[in-house]
C-alpha cells in the first residue's frame, strides 16, 4: 500500500490536533496562537504537496496527480486567506475562540481528500469532512440568531443533499458493481452498458454535487447562509469549499463517467443556465452586499460549469484557470467587505458605501477591480477565467451556452456598476473605521493578482493544462 501519497494529509491532521490539544491545554485566550499556528501548518502542507509522492494508493481509494496538487494548493491558499481574514473580525465580535482556526483546517483536510478522491467512498468521506467543519463555522457566533439560523439552514439542507448523494453513489454501485473510478471508466468505456438505472444514479451524484458548487436549483441555501454567516466564514465558504467540490465535480463527471458525456452533457448545460440566469437577475434588487456576493457565486459557478459542459480537456482547463482567478477576487473582495466598520460595528449595505472613493480612496480603488474583475471586463482577471471557458464550449459547438453566458455576464455587470457608482457618486457616508494590516494585505495582494494576471498568465495557464491533461490521460 503506497500510503506515502497521504503524507500532507496525514500532517495536517496531526498538527490540527496538536493545535487543538494546545488551545485546550492553556487556560488563557489563544486565538490568535492557534490562528498563527494554523497558517503556518497550511503553509507547510503546501511545500508537502508540492514535493510529495505521486500516485494511487490505499487499495485504489486516493489518488495523487498533478491535478489534485493544483486543487490542493489553490484550497491551502484559500484557507490561509480565509483565516488572515478572521483575525480583527473574531476580536471586534468576540469569536476569538482557538476552535475557529481548528474547523477550518480539518474542514480544509477534507477538501484535500476530495481533490484526491479515487473512489466514491474516499468522495464521500471528503466532503462530509469538509461538511461538518463548515456546519459549526457557520453558526460560530451562537449568540447571534442570523447565524445560528445559517447553520441550521445549511445543516439540514446539507443533510438532504448527501442522502441524494448517497443514493447516488448507491445506484452507481448496484448498476454497475463497483465504487472505483478507474474500474467505472473501464466498465463504461462502451457507453451502450450504462443502463437506465446507472443514468438515474449519475443524476442524482450530480444533484448532491451542485448542491455543494450552491448551483441552480440547489442554490437555496447560499444567500441566507452567507448572510447569517460571520462575514470570515462566508469569506472561507465563498472561496476554499467551493474549489474543492468543482474539482471533485470535474473529476466525477470527466473520470468515471467520461465516456458518457452525450448522456449528461445537457443536465450540465441546463443547470449551468439556469445558475447563470440565477446569478445575474436576482441579485440585482439586493442591498445587503453579502446576499448580493452569494447570488453572484451562484453566478460564477454557472460560468464554471459552461467549461465542464464542454467536456474536454480545453474545458477542464478554462475551468481550473476560472478557479484561480475566482479565488483572489473573492478573498480579496471579502477582506475589504470585512474592513467595513463604522465605530467598531459591522456595516453590510450597499448604502454603507457612499462615498467611499472620498473617505477611503485605496479601499474605494481595490473593490472597483474586484467587482470589474467579476462583471468578467477587461483586463482584470475575471475575463481571462471567462475568456477561456467560453472558448472551449464554443470549441464544443456549444454556442448557445456560450452567448447565454455572456449576455447573463453582461447584465450581471448593472449590479457590480452599480456599487461602483454608489462608492464614487453618492453622497458620503461617515468613514470607515481604520482597517488592520492584515486585511489590507489580503486586499491588496488580491486586487495586484486580479490587475496583473492578464500579463503573467503563462504559469497558471500551463498548471492547468497539465492538470487538466491528467484526466484525459
Amino acid at each position: 500500500m503506497n500510503w506515502t501519497i497521504a503524507i500532507p494529509e496525514i500532517v495536517l491532521s496531526l498538527l490540527g490536533m496538536g493545535i487543538l490539544i494546545f488551545g485546550v491545554l492553556q487556560k488563557r485566550n489563544t486565538f490568535h496562537m492557534c490562528s498563527m499556528l494554523t497558517v503556518g501548518a497550511l503553509i507547510f502542507t503546501m511545500v508537502l504537496v508540492v514535493s510529495g509522492a505521486s500516485g494511487l494508493g490505499y487499495s485504489g481509494l486516493f489518488l495523487a496527480d498533478s491535478y489534485a496538487v493544483y486543487v490542493k494548493l489553490l484550497v491551502l491558499a484559500a484557507s490561509v486567506l480565509g483565516i488572515v481574514v478572521s483575525l480583527d473580525y473574531n476580536e471586534h465580535e468576540n469569536l476569538r475562540r482557538f476552535e475557529f482556526p481548528v474547523l477550518m483546517l480539518f474542514a480544509t483536510v477534507g477538501m484535500m481528500i476530495m481533490a484526491s478522491a479515487s473512489n466514491m467512498m474516499s468522495l464521500y468521506m471528503g466532503v462530509e469532512l469538509q461538511s461538518l467543519a463548515i456546519y459549526v463555522l457557520a453558526a460560530f457566533a451562537r449568540d447571534d440568531l442570523r447565524s445560528s439560523e445559517a447553520g441550521l439552514k445549511y445543516f439540514v439542507l446539507g443533510a438532504l443533499a448527501s442522502g441524494l448523494l448517497l443514493y447516488g453513489i448507491s445506484l452507481v454501485y448496484g448498476f454497475s458493481g463497483s465504487m472505483a473510478f478507474d474500474h467505472l471508466a473501464f466498465v463504461l468505456a462502451d457507453p451502450s452498458r450504462a443502463s437506465a438505472g446507472l443514468v438515474v444514479g449519475i443524476v442524482f451524484v450530480v444533484a448532491g454535487l451542485a448542491f455543494k458548487i450552491s448551483a441552480v436549483p440547489f442554490h437555496m441555501w447560499t444567500p441566507d447562509v452567507y448572510e447569517g454567516a460571520p462575514t470570515p466564514v462566508t469569506a472561507f465558504m465563498a472561496t476554499a469549499p467551493k474549489v474543492a467540490a468543482v474539482a471533485l465535480f470535474v473529476r466525477v463527471m470527466i473520470g468515471p463517467f467520461g465516456h458518457l458525456v452525450s448522456q449528461w452533457q445537457q443536465l450540465i448545460v441546463l443547470v449551468s443556465i439556469g445558475s447563470m440566469a440565477l446569478g445575474a437577475l436576482a441579485a440585482i434588487g439586493q442591498g445587503n452586499i453579502k446576499r448580493l456576493m452569494a447570488y453572484s457565486s451562484i453566478g460564477h459557478m454557472g460560468y464554471i460549469l459552461v467549461g465542464l459542459a464542454a467536456g474536454t480537456q480545453v474545458g477542464v482547463r478554462g475551468v481550473l484557470i476560472y478557479l484561480v482567478t475566482y479565488v483572489f477576487t473573492n478573498a480579496g473582495m471579502f477582506a475589504c467587505l470585512v474592513a467595513m466598520r463604522r465605530r467598531g460595528r459591522a456595516v453590510e449595505r450597499i448604502a454603507d458605501l457612499g462615498g467611499l472613493g472620498k473617505t477611503d480612496p485605496g479601499m474605494a480603488a481595490a473593490l472597483t477591480i474586484f467587482l470589474f474583475s467579476m462583471a468578467g471586463i477587461p483586463p482584470f482577471a475575471g475575463f481571462i477565467g471567462k475568456y477561456f471557458v467560453f472558448v472551449a464550449a464554443v470549441n464544443t459547438g456549444l454556442w448557445t451556452l456560450a452567448v447565454i453566458g455572456m449576455v447573463a455576464s453582461a447584465i450581471s455587470a448593472f449590479y457590480y456598476i452599480r456599487i461602483i457608482k454608489v462608492m464614487y457618486f453618492d453622497a458620503p457616508e461617515a468613514a470607515f473605521d481604520a482597517r488592520p494590516s492584515s486585511l489590507s494585505v489580503v486586499a491588496g495582494a488580491g486586487a495586484l493578482f486580479t490587475t496583473v494576471f492578464f500579463i503573467f498568465p503563462a504559469p497558471v495557464v500551463a498548471a492547468a493544462e497539465a492538470a487538466a491533461k491528467v484526466l484525459f490521460g
